[in-house]
Parts: structure tokens; C-alpha cells; sequence
């Protein structure tokens, strides 16, 4: 059966969050489709979906994720929008992603990954050590919350949400003493007047999937389907497998503190992964190396141990 590419007439409609970062990941992605199948930028158009999570009044109000809703804050709109039919792909920062889809959906598509590590953002400062007894630090992830104040915990951590230049505001208003954002959306923006020092993953570990975009689909689009076949990142994907097996088996969401990252070097793929209360009092972590196919099953048997090791009520918030 013959493809039928998109045209100016008839583009391919993109379905994005309208952050300049989100953007960026949508024009990157019609960019690699267009050299793909040599189409012009015309035969694509960028559809701005508003999700929960733009609201701007609950980021201005720096309101804890939590309080609003799950991961599904940045997707539910875009989603609905798909099944509709108003677009016909979706991109999506993957950190971002629950790991089920909603039913018709499917998100089997990943682009190469970027910088994968934490940055710590501070006009005057370099690292977490460097900062003074009691600082205040900014951030809206309950994971570098915990990761915070397990290192540090004289540090005073305020909730901090925006896109990259909102929060960039918040700390030259003095909100905060430092932040923290991902090397992977600074260099995407291409934002090098931002004061900010990676920090290795031995002494952070990322977020589950960051660095990745991942492009969903309707389950039933051929056409969909196989024009992301093109620009599908075979290693990342294997990567995501065995980190998204460790998420979905710990049943991750806003208000469970979970880090994880998979590498590969030869035929060998190395998981780490980290769980920590949310006061960041404890801290339980895995390493473990297996075959890239065992991937998935390497995350689902971290997932099991670390829950055990963890015990019940280990997650609970102390009110």
C-alpha cells in the first residue's frame, strides 16, 4: 500500500503545548519528519493545545503539582484532541507521559535523547555544596525535593513551577536562592546566558525518561504510524523501556519521589534507580546490569525490590 504524504493542502497537524520549549521539540520533530520524506515545513502545521498544567494562574500561584492533578496535567487536552481528530500526532516531553495511554492511543516513538543530567541554576553558585545553611531553593519536582533535602536538609525548599524563562524571573525577583531545570531543555533552547552547572547523575539521579521526546499516535493510523517508523531512536527506546517498566511497576506519579535512568554500552544495559520518601529522610537505591531484551524485566524486578526494602507507607506524605 502507497503512502500518502502530507501536503501544504493537506499537512500533517502536530499537536503541542505552547511553552517555547515545547515548541522547540514540535519544530524538531517536523524538521526530522520533512528530511525524511523530503517534504516542506508548510506540509506540517503546529496545533497549540492549553493543558491543565498551563494555567496561569497556578503557576503564577506556584500551586504543587500535586494539589492539581497527576502526570496527565500536560497531556489530557492534547490527548482528547487526538482522539477527536483534530491532530494526528503528539509531542510530549516523556518525563511528562503516564505510562499507560488512554485506550485507542499508542506512544511508540522516541527521538534521540538529549543531556539527560540535572542543572543547578545560580548566578552566583555552582553547586548544592555551595550553598549557605538554610538557602532557599526553588522547585516544583517532588523528586529534587527529596534528592534536596536527603544531601541537605537545612536547606528550605519553596514550590517553584513555570517554563524556563518563568522560572528564570522568579529567581532574579529573589524568590529563591537557586533552581534547578533540565540540561536537556536548556540546550534545545539554546540558552547558554543561563547560569547553569550540570550536576552528574552520581550525585542526582534524573527523572525517569528526561531528556526524551516521545511523539504519540492514534493506535489505528497507518499512515501516522509509519512515517514516525522513520525517525524512531531504536537505543532510546530500549532505554525507556527498562526505565518506564520501573516507574509503572512502583506506580509512579506526582506524589512519589522516583529517579531512574538506563544507559547502554555494547549489549549491556545498566539500570539505576532511586526511591525516597518525600520528606527526603531516606533514600533506598539499585544498580543493576542485564541485557538490553531484559530491559523491561530489569526494571519490574528493581521496581520489587526497592518496594520491599521500602515497606508500606514509605511514600506518605506526614501531615
Amino acid at each position: 500500500m502507497t503512502l500518502t504524504l502530507p501536503t501544504p493542502a493537506s499537512p500533517l497537524k502536530i499537536g503541542t503545548r505552547g511553552s517555547p520549549l515545547a515548541l522547540t521539540q514540535a519544530y524538531e520533530t517536523r524538521e526530522r519528519l520533512g528530511k525524511a520524506f523530503d517534504l516542506p515545513e508548510d506540509a506540517f502545521e503546529i496545533v497549540v493545545i492549553k493543558t491543565t498544567g498551563d494555567n496561569r494562574a497556578m503557576i503564577d500561584a506556584d500551586r504543587p503539582l500535586k494539589e492539581i492533578g497527576n502526570k496527565g496535567l500536560f497531556t489530557k487536552e492534547i490527548e482528547e484532541a487526538m482522539l477527536r481528530g483534530d491532530i494526528d500526532i503528539a509531542v510530549h516531553s516523556t518525563k511528562d507521559m503516564p505510562v499507560e495511554q488512554p485506550k485507542g492511543l499508542v506512544l511508540d516513538t522516541f527521538l534521540p535523547r538529549e543531556d539527560v543530567r540535572d542543572a543547578f541554576i545560580s548566578p552566583s553558585l555552582s553547586s548544592i555544596r555551595d550553598l549557605a545553611q538554610g538557602a532557599v531553593v526553588g522547585t516544583s519536582s517532588l523528586r529534587r525535593r527529596a534528592q534536596l533535602l536527603n544531601r541537605r536538609p537545612d536547606l528550605n525548599v519553596v514550590e517553584f513551577r513555570g517554563n524556563v524563562q518563568t522560572r528564570l524571573k522568579k529567581l532574579a525577583d529573589g524568590v529563591a536562592d537557586c533552581t534547578f531545570l533540565a540540561m536537556a531543555g536548556i540546550r534545545r533552547l539554546n540558552m547558554e546566558e543561563v547560569p547553569a552547572t550540570a550536576i552528574a547523575a552520581e550525585d542526582m539521579l534524573p527523572a525517569i525518561a528526561q531528556g526524551t521526546i516521545g511523539i504519540e499516535r492514534r493506535g489505528d493510523d497507518s499512515r501516522a504510524a509509519e512515517m514516525l517508523e522513520a525517525i524512531h531512536h531504536a537505543e532510546t527506546a530500549q532505554r525507556l523501556a527498562a526505565e518506564r517498566a520501573l516507574l509503572a511497576a512502583l506506580d509512579g506519579s506526582c506524589e512519589t519521589p522516583i529517579a531512574g535512568l538506563a544507559e547502554i554500552k555494547g549489549d549491556q544495559l545498566r539500570l539505576r534507580g532511586e526511591v525516597l520518601r518525600p520528606d527526603g529522610s531516606e533514600s533506598i537505591s539499585e544498580d543493576t546490569s542485564g541485557s538490553i531484551a531484559d530491559g523491561p524485566e530489569i526494571g519490574r524486578a528493581m521496581a520489587e525490590s526497592l518496594l520491599k526494602q521500602a515497606g508500606p507507607g514509605f511514600f506518605d506524605w506526614k501531615k
